[in-house]
């Protein structure tokens, strides 16, 4: 199905809700990297916008069961930032070495674990939808029992929307392509044919002009390369109370880019990639090794800088670790600690997961120690989790985290406790900042929601 999309004219003040009973929650995230503040108004409000736009679209508000809740929402918002001109993905994206608009996106849905994708498209206006049609495809038997694709590429994504009879996802490919994606563009390429066979040290990339809120470029900020590459994303989670079942949750993740700045044609990224862009997990009881303690079930959006092809194998492993309920078992997890009888600090067995710990093991040990060298001397990658588990009356509560190892990343969320969205520009502090440069300088953050 082709979800129904608003007019990018909707307001924020006329916003009435209608999926916020009983629990519902919405995140999304412009990416991590380097986040002016001339633009930081701008890009809050794209954000917040994605996440009204997402709670009022007649597609979550028709959706027949929590699983298409949790879908639509995931798909209303992601398309949403893909209109956005201020984001790397859809209209604005970065452009390829031949000057045009190639974007990856990907949608899963955490009860089935069903997945779509889509990867170095040209001419959709938002690839999220492409994703979800594939996705939706794949759900459907085959007449002559042949595999369904999960992922489709290129002119054949544009077929496949075609033979769909989407074609009102079909644009020309010009039409997704920014002045501002068209300056920055021209820098760059000028750059790259000056350059010599050595590679590029810190420091040495040209300026690029980051134009002030109002638009008249007066203000200026220095960006390199590494500032340019952010992804979007969203996690959605709807709760249902039951009263023979108690607590029932979905869960459903998504991701969208245009890539990397002047990437070669038909490249495809990590926005594509199963278990790399995105993962989502329904919540579920799982017993370790008898014990009661359960391990929360994670939902996951992730906006990473992969530069190479070992970053984007090391995340979607680690991710899945998080996310898969057989691999907890023999996972190291991280445990709150407690005094024990001696005095000293100890892991409690029956204490719950430390997810802070976590995020900060997977992105120093498994991303950032890896994949440092001379030419990125700082990787780049940002992760949104949302974790659930439940309170002393049996009732499922969801928890934000955010994690990045960039100066900032961007983010919005719509609550029960936040019904009109609330944006947040988070920001590295001083004492992270301060690291020595062959340390990973991770910043991690809870929200309760």
């Amino acid at each position: 199905m082709i979800a129904t999309r608003l007019s990018s004219t909707a307001t924020v003040k006329k916003f009435v809700p209608l999926r916020m009973a009983p629990k519902t929650y919405v995140v999304v995230h412009g990416g991590a990297g380097t986040h002016s503040r001339n633009s930081e108004a701008e890009v809050k409000k794209a954000l917040r916008l994605a996440c009204t736009q997402a709670l009022v679209s007649p597609a979550a508000g028709n959706s027949d069961s929590g699983s298409n809740l949790a879908m639509d929402l995931v798909e209303q918002a992601i398309a949403s930032l893909e209109d956005s001109p201020l984001l790397n993905a859809g209209c604005g994206s970065n452009l390829t070495l031949a000057g045009t608009v190639e974007c990856d996106a990907a949608i899963m849905d955490g009860n089935s674990a069903d997945f779509g994708s889509v990867g170095a498209v040209s001419g959709i206006k938002n690839p999220i939808h492409l994703a979800r049609l594939i996705l939706e495809h794949a759900r459907v038997p085959d007449s002559l029992g042949r595999i369904p694709p999960l992922t489709l590429v290129s002119s054949g994504a544009v077929e496949f929307a075609q033979f769909r009879n989407a074609t009102d996802l079909l644009v020309p490919p010009e039409s997704l392509v920014t002045p501002r994606a068209s300056k920055t563009w021209e820098i760059w390429k000028a750059r790259l044919e000056g350059t010599s066979s050595s590679p590029p040290t810190p420091g040495s990339f040209p300026a690029v002009e980051d134009e002030d809120e109002n638009g008249d470029g007066n203000d200026m900020e220095m960006q390199d390369l590494h500032a340019l590459q952010d992804t979007v994303g969203a996690v959605a989670l709807s709760i249902t109370s039951n009263s023979n079942s108690g607590s029932n949750c979905s869960i459903a993740s998504g991701v969208s880019s245009g890539g990397i700045l002047l990437k070669h044609p038909g490249r495809v990224g990590e926005a594509a990639v199963f278990g790399a862009g995105c993962w989502a997990q329904t919540p579920t009881s799982v017993e370790e090794h008898g014990s009661k303690r359960n391990h929360p079930r994670l939902g996951m959006a992730c906006s990473e800088q992969a530069n190479t092809s070992s970053a984007r194998i090391s995340r979607a492993r680690s991710l899945m670790r998080l996310t898969t309920p057989i691999l907890p078992l023999s996972f190291p997890w991280p445990r709150a600690p407690t005094r024990g009888e001696d005095g000293d600090m100890v892991e409690d067995e029956n204490e719950d997961v430390d997810v802070h710990a976590i995020l900060q093991r997977v992105l120093a040990e498994e991303f950032w120690i890896p994949n440092r060298s001379p030419s990125n001397p700082d990787p780049s990658a940002g992760v949104v989790l949302l974790t659930t588990e439940e309170d002393g009356e049996g009732e499922m509560t969801a928890r934000l985290w955010c994690a990045f190892t960039t100066p900032s990343m961007a983010i919005a969320y719509a609550s029960p406790g936040n019904p009109l969205g609330k944006a947040l520009i988070l920001r590295r502090p001083k004492s992270v900042e301060s690291r020595p440069n062959d340390q990973p300088r991770i910043f991690v953050t809870g929200i309760a929601l």
